[in-house]
């Protein structure tokens, strides 16, 4: 893959390779490979490596750990997409006899099956999955810890389970399924199940001396759905690019958003920390903006996905040591440093094409109570309704094509939208879910639930 290294700033550039520099220098890796994404490609790549001569590049491998679950969720999305199930639906229904069955797929997604995080004991990570043949195997005699869909507790068997699901309901393996219907399609032809030269040796740091230790290479056997692939910073740069928009010939830019949107309830430090998950993807704030992605990690790797969708930039980080540099910061700095330096610019303003009278009357400032909002029509067909100062409840509205309109998020997510009108098809108010929004604050003659004290509005001496 070749990316063009002029499309970003020489001072963007600068930074940027300042900061992976700076991570693999002071997190003592023995190399730190990355990769910037905007516009839907890679823009920029850097990498700092301890051995002299040429660095690791945009093809060389790197195991990636748990990033390996949002493909899995992919697939498991995938069928859902299909109807061949429903994220409801326990998974019992479709995987009978595990013993975690009471669980549905949407938990195990977003890591709240009450499932424990690891296997039974020897170290998965550092064992060969062929001391852990059977599902059984994996979750162990008591596989959950907590009740199920009650708090978030990162499972790495509710993905063994998710990847055992695949298999069931594809009929074949789950490297081959995920080979055939997200890596052949969207070009990833560096991702693979097993390391593929050129790739990078797994390395520990010695703690307190400038030392390597060189890691196992276990595979993970039918651990593998949470953590087994091996990629580039080519192919994960696709892959972030897939995630911001979607693909049709893999997933819909709809269903990759459903996986962008936080599903599980965060522990109390998540919610100061400003993280939680979504389905197969890790959701948090930082720097004032909204970051998605996932972090991964298996003895002698790190890796790191970051994704600002409202910036269009993303960053992938890849290291090859047990610990020492925090990729998450690592990426997170790098999407800011290009969304600072050289902000999104916005696509042209353009009107609508067409016009309907019905709807343009709706626009305008709207009053629930005594909030005044305004409702507004958009370049895409959308409404959007916004309070005219502060925070407080918006939405956007999609047509539902019979003159009613369906909230799309926030409060009035699926809430419906009715314009109520009179016989003679002039508007009065809205309903929205109950809540009647009219043009003049408790207006008189509309149909206000308690109604209208018939005296109206008056000074305090009176």
């Amino acid at each position: 893959m070749t990316t063009s290294q002029e499309e970003l700033l020489p001072g963007t550039r600068r930074a940027l390779l300042h900061r992976i520099a700076l991570a693999q220098a002071e997190g003592r890796a023995p190399s730190l490979v990355a990769a910037v994404v905007r516009d839907g490609r890679a823009v920029w790549h850097g990498s700092r490596t301890s051995v002299d001569g040429h660095g690791p590049n945009e093809n060389v491998q790197y195991r990636i750990g748990s990033i390996t679950k949002t493909f899995t969720a992919v697939l498991v999305l995938r069928l859902r997409d299909e109807g061949v199930l429903d994220l409801g639906d326990p998974l019992e229904k479709h995987l009978p006899g595990t013993g975690a069955g009471e669980a549905t797929i949407a938990e195990l997604l977003a890591h709240t099956s009450g499932l424990a995080a690891e296997s039974p004991a020897p170290w998965w990570e550092r064992t060969p999955g062929s001391l852990r043949p059977e599902l059984s195997d994996v979750l162990g005699e008591q596989p959950l810890l907590h009740p199920v869909g009650r708090r978030h507790h990162y499972s790495n068997p509710g993905y063994t389970l998710l990847g055992a699901l695949v298999e069931e309901l594809r009929g074949a393996p789950w490297e081959e399924v995920l080979h055939s219907e997200v890596l052949e399609p969207l070009g990833l032809h560096r991702t693979t199940a097993q390391p593929q030269a050129p790739h990078a040796g797994g390395w520990a740091v010695h703690p307190w001396a400038d030392a390597l230790l060189p890691e196992p290479l276990e595979d993970l056997g039918r651990m593998a759905p949470a953590g087994q692939l091996w990629s580039t910073t080519g192919d994960l740069a696709r892959f972030a690019a897939f995630l911001a928009g979607g693909d049709d010939r893999v997933l819909s830019a709809e269903s990759v958003r459903e996986m962008r949107t936080p599903a599980a309830p965060a522990e109390a430090a998540d919610v100061v920390d400003g993280a939680t998950y979504g389905l197969g993807m890790q959701v948090q704030r930082r720097d004032g903006r909204l970051l998605v992605g996932h972090s991964g990690s298996l003895p002698g790797f790190l890796a790191n996905l970051t994704i600002s969708v409202e910036d269009d930039v993303a960053a992938v980080v890849l290291a090859n040591c047990t610990s020492g540099p925090l990729l998450g910061a690592v990426g997170a700095d790098l999407v800011r440093i290009v969304a600072e330096a050289e902000p999104r610019i916005p696509e042209p303003w353009r009107p609508l094409r067409e016009v309907d009278p019905d709807v343009l009357e709706l626009a305008g400032q709207w009053y629930w109570g005594t909030h005044a909002f305004a409702l507004r029509v958009m370049a895409d067909g959308l409404l959007a309704l916004a309070p005219l100062t502060g925070g407080g409840r918006r939405a956007r509205f999609r047509s539902n094509g019979d003159g009613t309109w369906t909230g799309l998020e926030g409060y009035y997510a699926g809430e419906l939208l009715r314009p109520v009108r009179r016989p003679d098809g002039s508007l009065i108010h809205l309903d929205l879910g109950s809540f009647v929004f009219t043009r003049q604050p408790y207006e008189v003659g509309a149909e206000v639930p308690g109604g209208v004290d018939s005296k109206g509005w008056r000074g305090i001496a009176e």
